[in-house]
């Protein structure tokens, strides 16, 4: 049966506030790329949060299947047994929905932008590439029942995510131009060592966590088979390393000058991943003197996820892309 004149009305009007309403937000995106960006990377923290209390809480399993929840239904099914772990886990999947909101949005406004160069833009699929990624290892861990090695790799995998968002962050603001080192040879040496050692300390505290009791098995009490005493002491031996290193950065760049030179940048983000590394171990040590309580624990996992991005941050900033700094950036590095 045809339409009615009425219908062939109605139809268009009806989908115009709907494409009226895409087309904004497709505006409003390529408008606040910083935003979006600024969106991803503190997303990416957020997820090592949520993702983070699934494993302290031993909710690994709380959706018995994947991608599904439960055989035949993509939300939990709710009967007497039920318990908190379910809606842990299943919290963290809807948190992986935003995410991957946040990293399709990323793709578009990036490589729509063609006024960029080319490796900025290919840059923008690292969220998306990531998220897909995160989803499949995801759900190789609740179909294998989360094997140790790979639930070490999905919390890795998460730190390189966040550095990458910082460096997408970073790409955006300095532009395209012809990257020139602004400090001496020496102190990049250094961030190339402190980026290598802060990889060492992520490492070895996967390593730890998966000695000790919030390694998110019940039944055991750890998922690797090592002392988590001995693990703790390396790993805290590895953290003296990078903030060893770390200080030496500091005080190489002490005399960076004002707040307009261009070694500056270098002296202000090693200052603020010296605070964060502080912090960091300021918890490590008292999760470790009262039992590891699982939000002080929860909250070093975040922590690893700022220091990520901070140690991104300073071996970015040894280096500028703009303009303007060129001509001084090449006479620092000759002084």
């Amino acid at each position: 049966m045809s339409a009615s004149p009425s219908d062939v009305r109605t139809g268009p009007v009806r989908r115009a506030p709907l494409r009226r309403t895409w087309d904004a937000l497709l505006a409003w995106l390529r408008t606040h790329v910083r935003t979006v960006l600024v969106a991803n990377l503190l997303l990416q923290i957020a997820i090592v949060g949520t993702g983070g209390a699934v494993r302290l809480t031993a909710s690994g399993l709380g959706c018995s299947t994947w991608p599904q929840c439960e055989p035949g239904s993509f939300v939990p099914v709710l009967h007497d047994a039920t318990t908190y772990h379910v809606f842990v886990e299943f919290g963290n999947r809807l948190m992986t929905f935003v995410l991957s909101a946040a990293a399709v949005a990323v793709a578009y406004v990036v490589w729509a932008d063609r006024s960029r160069v080319r490796s900025y833009r290919l840059l923008g699929w690292l969220p998306i590439a990531g998220v897909v990624a995160q989803a499949v290892i995801g759900g190789v861990l609740v179909l294998l029942e989360l094997p140790p090695i790979l639930v070490s790799l999905h919390f890795l995998v998460s730190m390189a995510l966040v550095a990458g968002s910082l460096v997408l962050l970073h790409r955006h603001d300095e532009g395209d131009g012809v990257p020139v080192v602004v400090v001496d040879p020496a102190t990049r040496l250094l961030a190339h060592v402190l980026a290598v050692l802060l990889g060492v300390v992520l490492v070895l505290g996967t390593l730890t966590t998966g000695a000790g009791p919030h390694s998110g098995d019940e039944e055991v009490g750890y998922r690797l088979a090592v002392d988590p005493l001995v693990m703790a002491k390396i790993h805290a031996a590895a953290v003296w390393a990078f903030v060893a290193v770390l200080l030496v950065v500091l005080w190489r760049t002490r005399r960076a000058g004002p707040a307009g030179s261009s070694a500056a940048p270098t002296h202000r983000a090693a200052l603020v991943l010296l605070v964060l590394s502080v912090l960091q171990a300021v918890i490590g040590y008292v999760q470790t003197a009262t039992g590891l309580p699982i939000a002080l624990v929860n909250l070093h996992l975040i922590g690893a996820a700022l220091l990520a991005a901070g140690g991104a941050r300073v071996w970015l900033c040894t280096r500028v892309r703009r303009a303007d700094h060129v001509a001084t950036a090449q006479q620092d590095t000759a002084a």
